[in-house]
């Protein structure tokens, strides 16, 4: 019954606390992630948007189970990097970085009461936060010429959690847990032609969050864009397509994962519009994607845009 917010229900289960982990699918995949190649600091802008939901689907999320969830989430990130020297090895780089998020967010879930043996909903909340959301700290970052067509990339990656976290609050700009994430990748252009494919992957080893007693388990991912660059507006203008796979390789665990130890997965796809220049002795780029999830289980489903803007100094 509506009136009392008394509906008995019955639906699949989600892994991965909060339908989200640190890192988002699809995030790290073309040249503009790449490092520097030489010595030089580096400055980005990155802007992500994400609305999901979860459907009917149950959810574990800041100590509550929840379902029926929409989420809105918009965050505006400053990246940081710095390489002191030149190669200190043939054709390798060495790079540190650190990344600044302000993350604004808005739940709305209905609260799944699971007493009694039987699922009801008890109410139907509505949450909203903002406020500075998990610092990234990358203290081993590889840059690697590997030939005239060739680069990889090589790092270690700390999510530290700076963002703000309450028990049983929907909204939070922070995990509440760290996380260590390898990752490594390679980009490979042809300038002759302006093409450019690039792959990335990574694993995400996470601690617990010991407010909710839980523990998500160990994710991986692959990313991959092919674009076709042509010389326009005073530099190189490219458009292709990214897309991304994202897989959750142990169950959750912990007092808090009354649900079980499911495992998340997800594939998305989505275009890229990518540009190039140089201004004076600035390399400059930027990049425009979208990201729609075409087949998603124990995660948030939705639509992801963001933009990307890097200077080289």
């Amino acid at each position: 019954m509506f009136g009392g917010w008394s509906v008995v229900i019955s639906s699949p289960v989600f892994a991965e606390e909060g339908g989200s982990g640190h890192y988002l699918p699809g995030y790290m995949a073309s040249s503009i992630d790449l490092s520097l190649s030489n010595e030089a600091v580096l400055v980005r802008l990155i802007a992500n948007s994400f609305e999901g939901t979860s459907g009917n689907s149950k959810l574990p999320m800041a100590g509550q189970i929840v379902t029926e969830a929409d989420i809105e989430t918009d965050e505006v990130a400053l990246d940081f990097r710095w390489s002191p020297a030149d190669e200190f090895a043939d054709g390798w780089v060495f790079n540190a970085g650190v990344t600044f998020p302000y993350i604004s967010m808005r739940v709305s879930a209905d609260i799944v009461d699971e007493t009694g043996g039987q699922d009801t909903v008890s109410r139907r909340v509505v949450s909203e936060q903002s406020g500075l959301g998990d610092v990234v700290i990358q203290p081993l970052m590889f840059a690697h010429t590997i030939n005239r067509e060739w680069w990889g990339d090589y790092r270690l990656a700390l999510y530290a959690p700076t963002g703000d976290y309450e028990l049983g609050r929907l909204a939070n700009t922070g995990k509440n847990y760290w996380t260590i994430s390898p990752s490594l990748g390679f980009v490979h252009i042809e300038p002759a032609i302006g093409r450019e494919f690039s792959v990335f992957g990574g694993i995400e080893f996470n601690s617990s969050n010991s407010d909710a007693d839980y523990l998500t388990g160990t994710q991986a991912h692959i990313e991959s864009t092919f674009v076709q660059n042509i010389i326009l507006l005073g530099g190189f203008t490219g458009i292709g397509v990214s897309g991304y796979w994202y897989q959750q390789l142990t169950g959750d665990s912990g007092q808090g994962a009354v649900l079980g130890e499911m495992k998340s997965q997800a594939i998305g796809i989505g275009p890229v519009l990518s540009y190039r220049a140089k201004w004076h002795r600035t390399k400059l780029a930027a990049e425009l994607k979208w990201l729609h999830d075409i087949e998603v289980s124990g995660r948030f489903e939705g639509d992801t845009i963001s933009i990307k803007v890097r200077a080289e100094y």
